[in-house]
């Protein structure tokens, strides 16, 4: 793959005042897809922006989601008077970001730069050089296609893993660390620590893709998405539009193209933890003979088994599924529940989880992923469940900050 591109320059946008730390923190806002059902995170993040230049005009926060036909029309306008008066700073080649999570205080490493759409499948099984790692709900795309179509910028909030054990692309980035321009440096809004960004200018990022491509491709891919993944879907959707309308001529327009984040699945500051399943309007007898019906369920461990605990007011019964034909316990569940008709809840955290097992509720507690286990998922069943793994807390979360001309 030494010849081949799988990660790109771009002519990256950023606001005109990155040396007033107080705007900054106005204008860098978290993904749209966090604090969903706290509204009262984004009343906050309007109040701190105020009046000011903010990516809070930019986007539509899903919390709001039923308004969005309201609102496209003017994040559209927005977004052509902010690329006149407010994203003047332009920075050809990628951005070397150094974030602190709230969550454990580390820093998660990462570079920002541009990939093709073509290289990207978003379908289960797909062989293609960037795969989701999650199945795709195609019905939250179309919300996310309007938004993109005939917006005149993209702001990403994709992140996508590499698998680099070495950690040897850090380790050259590191080394290139001491000639490279800090971009910006600033706290962000609402608790959630600093961030640090560091010009990597076009000739230094072809080294960028020469390690990818010689040292991160595994078993026919290079990405794989780690948050976001239906953000780079409509993206894709979008691409796909364009191609219809106008063909050959779509390969060579900048909407063929997304910006994201890469971060080493090996990062120190990433870290997994599981998302259970609460099914309601059951009991655990019910359910383990239901289980029991499809799958191999025995009382004792086997030498190929994958271990749940299920738990209902207050008991646990623990019950192996013996020689599972999935890469991960919350496959093998998740695969069960498809075919039944469940009410289903996905829960983080262990004490959650047995809260909530109560007055017909009942939780499944099994292995979470460990992160060297992603990308064998990956390629063993295709894509993973929804809600297979929580990455961090939602402050961990990317920000918009980066943009990037798209129409």
């Amino acid at each position: 793959m030494a010849d081949k591109k799988v990660f790109y320059s771009s002519q990256i946008l950023l606001p005109g005042f990155l040396n007033d730390v107080a705007a900054m923190k106005k204008y860098s806002v978290i993904a749209c897809d966090q604090f969903t059902s706290e509204p009262q995170y984004w009343e906050r993040a309007r109040q701190i922006a105020g009046d000011s230049p903010s990516a809070l005009n930019l986007i539509v926060p899903e919390v709001y989601l039923d308004k969005a036909d309201e609102m496209i029309s003017s994040i559209h306008e927005k977004m052509c008077e902010y690329r006149e008066k407010e994203l003047t700073f332009g920075y050809n080649g990628m951005i070397y970001v150094e974030r602190t999570l709230p969550s454990n205080g580390r820093i998660r490493r990462g570079i920002v730069g541009m990939i093709d759409l073509c290289d990207f499948e978003y379908t289960k099984g797909s062989k293609a050089l960037i795969r989701s790692s999650e199945a795709t709900v195609t019905e939250r795309i179309p919300a996310r296609v309007k938004v993109r179509r005939g917006a005149l910028l993209e702001l990403p909030h994709v992140m996508l893993f590499y698998d680099d054990p070495s950690n040897g692309l850090t380790d050259l980035v590191e080394k290139m660390r001491p000639g490279l321009d800090k971009l910006y440096d600033f706290d962000l809004m609402q608790g959630s620590c600093n961030i640090k960004g560091f010009g990597i200018n076009a000739e230094k990022a072809v080294l960028i893709n020469e390690y990818l491509c010689e040292n991160c491709e595994k078993d026919g891919f290079v990405f794989t998405v780690g948050d976001g993944n239906h953000s780079l879907a409509a993206a894709k959707s979008y691409f796909e539009e364009i191609k219809a309308k106008y063909g050959d001529k779509a390969y060579d327009m900048p909407c063929r193209y997304a910006l994201v984040e890469i971060v080493n699945i090996h990062d120190e500051a990433i870290e997994f933890e599981p998302i259970y399943r609460l099914i309601r309007n059951t009991t655990a007898k019910r359910f383990i003979a239901e289980l029991s019906e499809k799958l191999d369920v025995r009382d004792h461990p086997t030498e190929n088994c994958y271990r749940y605990d299920i738990v209902s007011d207050g008991k646990t019964s623990t019950v192996y599924v013996n020689d599972p034909g999935t890469a991960l316990p919350v496959a093998e569940l998740q695969s069960f529940l498809d075919g039944g008709q469940y009410s289903i809840d996905y829960i983080h955290g262990l004490d959650s989880i047995k809260a909530l097992s109560v007055n017909g509720n009942v939780g499944v507690i099994f292995e979470g992923m460990k992160k060297s286990d992603l990308f064998p998922a990956v390629v063993k069943d295709g894509a993973l469940p929804r809600k297979t793994f929580s990455m961090g807390e939602a402050k961990d979360k990317r920000f918009y900050l980066e943009a990037r001309v798209i129409n």
